[in-house]
């Protein structure tokens, strides 16, 4: 087989295959003999029907179409992969100026072939990145013991001037109709305990009650929302409005234990917060082991992308959007998940949800050209040895037979591609110049220092002694388990 490669404009191709006339000589034998059996002709024994007879019983270019088929459909992955060519999509054949092969010359075919462009960047030395500390830093352990506190936490009775604020929790009474008078009992309620901005009701009914005090009632009328809160949602093309009259029963506020040795030993378990802390900086180091190397990659790819300055080609968006989306919907299918129930849970819409893959795509994309770009530049290549590897880490029983397939169906520049670029990425991680990430401010104030919500709920509380404070008899959502 005798290949020549033309290039076009832009990122396209033209590859002229000939195959040698020998080739084209026993394909032809081959289908006649092949046909001969397969197919019973009247005064023949099967497999002895002269060519004259079987190109008179099923058209005189049967035959040669079918070898020219095949030599066009062999052939045509076996060019791309023996030439070294990365396409993107399918070629384009002009199937109006091929001709049928004949016995005794050679064939030749031509097609057209976009393929992935050959970008360069801007730098090609060692990317310079952040990152987190190795080891558990007290910023760090800090945060977790406040989540564990935020965990055991309980929400009981404000002062009696307090006031309903954004992210509190309050007791409430509401009685609920719609536009029509009727009442509405999936909101109507004579106690419930509401955390503002939890979504459960609409934000327009957060931003009424926001500012009420303990014994104050409100009238008012909000529109039903587009997309529905969860104790609206029945009203969703039911009702334009509804109507709420509300009363404060209680006004709520989270208190957090005291960290002591003794509520370590209740609720922990273990004997002191020493013993804790250390506990704690073996987990979180437990989880940098297993996190930092994969945060270290994507940073390094990131840095290395933002190198890269060249037009994006639409089809490989393309064709990684295609990938991650068929890479989703089957980790939902083997969750037994539906995309619905994802979206809810994940609190987005459809809309948003295929902005993201398209962005993950693009993102994708840029990282993979740009490890390109780097593996060119620094020679870095994959080897017959490579990519034997790969198929024997695979798990192939037999990898030569699976390789000998791939590369029948044109596929090995993939399993090329992907080893030239992981090469390259661990080369650019081994060389990257690497600083370590300094923690927020406010991580190092720590969460529940003295700010200015304790500040303003002392302000809250009466000069003489209050009311008897009561535990309320629901506790708020843990942050993180125990």
């Amino acid at each position: 087989m005798d290949i020549n490669v033309e290039k076009l404009e832009g990122d396209r191709v033209k590859v002229t295959v000939t195959i040698d006339e020998k080739t084209i000589t026993q394909n032809i034998k081959k289908q006649y003999k092949k046909v001969a059996n397969q197919y019973t002709i009247p005064g023949f024994r099967k497999g002895k029907a002269p060519r004259p007879v079987i190109d008179s019983a099923l058209g005189k270019d049967y035959v040669r179409a079918t070898v020219t088929d095949s030599m066009v459909n062999d052939n045509y992955p076996l060019a791309l992969d023996e030439t070294g060519i990365y396409p993107v999509g399918q070629p384009d054949f002009n199937e109006e100026d091929m001709q049928l092969a004949e016995d005794g010359k050679p064939y030749t075919f031509e097609f057209e072939i976009a393929t992935k462009p050959t970008p360069t960047l801007s730098s090609y030395d060692p990317v310079e990145i952040e990152m987190p500390a190795e080891h558990a830093t007290e910023e760090q352990i800090d945060a977790e013991i406040d989540a564990l506190l935020d965990h055991y936490q309980e929400i009981v009775d404000a002062a009696a001037n307090a006031k309903v604020k954004a992210d509190k929790y309050v007791d409430l009474k509401i009685a609920a109709t719609d536009d029509a008078g009727n009442d509405v009992p999936s909101i109507t309620t004579e106690g419930m305990q509401y955390r503002v901005g939890s979504g459960v009701l609409p934000a327009a009914f957060d931003e009424q009650i926001i500012g009420m005090k303990k014994g104050e009632t409100k009238q008012f009328t909000i529109d039903v929302p587009n997309e529905a809160a969860a104790k609206t949602a029945v009203l969703m093309g039911k009702s334009a409005t509804v109507n709420f009259d509300v009363e404060v029963l209680v006004v709520k506020k989270e208190t957090v234990p005291e960290l002591t040795d003794a509520w370590v030993q209740e609720k922990i378990g273990l004997n002191t917060i020493e013993e804790l802390r250390n506990e704690l900086a073996e987990e979180i180091e437990s989880t940098l082991g297993n996190t930092l190397p994969r945060l270290k990659e994507s940073r390094v790819l990131g840095k290395l992308a933002e190198r890269l300055d060249i037009e994006i080609p639409e089809g490989l968006v393309e064709e990684a959007e295609t990938t991650l989306l068929q890479d989703f919907f089957n980790q939902l299918q083997r969750g037994g998940m539906t995309l619905d129930a994802y979206l809810q849970q994940q609190g987005i819409t459809s809309g948003q949800f295929t902005d993201d893959v398209k962005q993950q795509a693009k993102d994708m994309v840029k990282q993979d050209l740009a490890l390109d770009a780097y593996a060119a530049n620094a020679g870095i290549e994959a080897t017959e040895d490579d990519i034997r590897e790969e198929f024997v880490a695979a798990g192939a029983e037999d990898p030569d037979a699976l390789m000998a397939e791939w590369r029948k169906n044109g596929q090995m520049h993939m399993i090329r591609q992907g080893i030239v670029r992981q090469k390259a990425a661990q080369e650019l991680m081994d060389n990257a110049v690497v600083s370590e990430e300094q923690p927020e401010e406010e991580a190092k104030k720590g969460k529940h220092s003295k700010g200015a919500d304790e500040a303003e709920e002392a302000a809250e509380e009466p000069a003489e002694a209050a009311e008897p404070e009561t535990v309320a008899d629901e506790a708020p959502e843990a942050t993180e388990a125990e």
